[in-house]
């Protein structure tokens, strides 16, 4: 009976190892909107899911640092679903107040851009497992809104 045990086990483990996960990428952060408090920037992510059926989005957590500073962070509660077989696009909002941004004039210099670190937490529900976080990170340099932008 032991032995039946084991390979039951076995057999789960593997199926379990060699399933199909979704993915996911963040293909972009851009300037979304400008104000005179705030900059709205956005992070675009991508998100392929394998299954035939839709899978909830139960939450997306974020972080924006620079220069090792955070910028800003925060959850993005039940955006949506993940359509079945496909890709989805989903926009995540990230509103950084001015006076913070003004903060970082060193790491700015002549060309008005911010050196950035994001880090982005995907939380989707899977059937039978349950809550699986896909983690993705992006480096780049995000361009800061001018007086033209603003006004």
């Amino acid at each position: 009976m032991a032995q039946l045990l084991d390979k039951v086990k076995e057999f789960a483990a593997e199926k379990i190892a060699n399933m199909k996960k979704p993915e996911a990428n963040v293909d972009d952060v851009s300037l979304h909107n400008a104000s005179r408090d705030a900059a709205i920037f956005n992070a675009s992510l991508s998100i392929h899911n394998p299954y035939s059926h839709d899978l909830p989005i139960c939450q997306i957590s974020y972080t924006l640092k620079s220069a090792g500073r955070l910028v800003v962070s925060g959850t993005m509660e039940d955006p949506g679903s993940i359509e079945a077989e496909k890709q989805t696009k989903v926009e995540v909002p990230m509103k950084v107040p001015y006076d913070f941004l003004i903060s970082l004039v060193k790491d700015v210099g002549r060309d008005w851009d911010v050196d950035y670190e994001l880090s982005v937490g995907l939380t989707v529900d899977i059937p039978i497992f349950g809550n699986f976080t896909i983690p993705l990170s992006k480096n780049g340099e995000l361009k800061l809104p001018t007086l033209s932008d603003i006004f």
